[in-house]
């Protein structure tokens, strides 16, 4: 690897999202990089998308998957296409906001002091505010729900400088804006495919922790992110998914405590379940549902998973990225809604 400046790839992938790439691509194109490659991986569009990239960015590489593999399958084809040292899975619906937004996160590659990095994500739709995809960088509770500094649950936080102090280490980057070393990533056969949508980042960092690698965000690079442009925020499956490949994650990954950790998840599930009802959502109350029973008919593939011994390091995960907590009790029933009001819970300081 370049010592100065590690080769990239930005890879994008979209699936019927033309609107998207023409609104945000010009800004990814602007990036001023020495040793970059800018891939399109198509998850099977008919939307015009290969035709409007070859006329107007022919300089772009266009991978045509031929049909929608999902997120994490169709990043894994384009991964492996891929020519940088350095990923950078992009999503469609995001955009740097200045074309230098790249230094800062290869330098961190450059000097080994990180192995996944994540830029600070601002949201587009609410300027000013953090993205509720990432924000300042992820972390889970004791029970393996995840969380941000600058979001917590459904409180999202202003940027006003609060976390640009200092290049920081989390447990998990967003998928969103995700700066991996290629090697590292065929190394942990990417991601898991079981996932296909959401979650998958995350527990791709915790196996990465588990092999002792190192997830820092850095704040001087800033990406703007839209959001819901694979699946909407409202949208039951994005519920189905979001239930469905967190109980996934924990089985794959929890070392300790497992099966009474993930009682009490189904326990706090079925809450979730009844208050959509009480909130006049039934098929958000369904698609917990289908989550619980997707996750059963999985459960013996992720247990094969835990047994298989290439699956089996673990390197001891640093205290101070994991809330000695439940952050859903700090948030619903202590009313702690910005990360500085549980900053103080966690073991030995965060990010020391």
């Amino acid at each position: 690897m370049n010592q100065n400046k590690p080769s990239v790839s930005i890879i994008i992938l979209t699936s019927n999202g033309l609107p998207l790439l023409k609104r945000y691509l010009p800004f990814v194109n602007l990036t001023n990089y020495p040793e970059l490659e800018i891939l399109i991986a198509d998850n099977g569009s008919n939307d015009g998308t290969q035709e409007w990239v070859s006329l107007h960015y022919p300089h772009v590489r266009f991978l045509r998957l031929g049909r929608n593999y999902g997120y994490a399958e169709g990043n894994n084809l384009a991964a492996r296409s891929a020519s940088g040292e350095i990923l950078l899975f992009l999503n469609n619906d995001a955009k740097p906001e200045d074309p230098d937004w790249l230094s800062p996160v290869s330098e961190l590659f450059a000097s080994n002091d990180a192995d996944i990095v994540q830029p600070k994500m601002l949201s587009v739709p609410n300027p000013g505010h953090f993205d509720y995809a990432g924000a300042a960088g992820g972390f889970l509770d004791w029970l393996g729900y995840p969380f941000c500094r600058g979001r917590i649950f459904d409180s999202v936080e202003k940027d006003s400088g609060q976390y640009d102090k200092q290049v920081t280490p989390v447990f998990w980057a967003s998928g969103a804006a995700f700066a991996i070393r290629k090697d590292l990533f065929l190394e942990l056969e990417g991601f898991d495919t079981l996932f296909r949508f959401h979650m998958e980042e995350i527990d791709l960092c915790w196996r990465a922790l588990r092999l002792g690698k190192r997830i820092l965000f850095q704040p001087k690079s800033v990406v703007l992110h839209q959001g819901g442009g694979s699946l909407r925020t409202e949208s039951p499956d994005k519920t189905f998914f979001n239930y469905r490949n967190s109980l996934l994650m924990l089985v794959k990954n929890l070392e300790r405590y497992l099966f009474p950790k993930l009682f009490l998840r189904l326990l706090l599930d079925g809450v979730s379940g009844i208050r959509f009802l009480i909130q006049g959502r039934p098929l958000h109350t369904v698609a917990v549902i289908r989550a619980h029973f997707s996750f059963y008919a999985s459960l013996k593939q992720v247990l094969r998973y835990r047994t298989d011994d290439r699956h089996r390091a673990n390197a001891e995960i640093p205290k101070q990225l994991v809330l000695p907590r439940l952050i859903i009790l700090q948030r619903f029933l202590y009313g702690k809604k910005v990360f500085s009001e549980v900053e103080s819970l966690f073991v030995n300081g965060r990010g020391q």
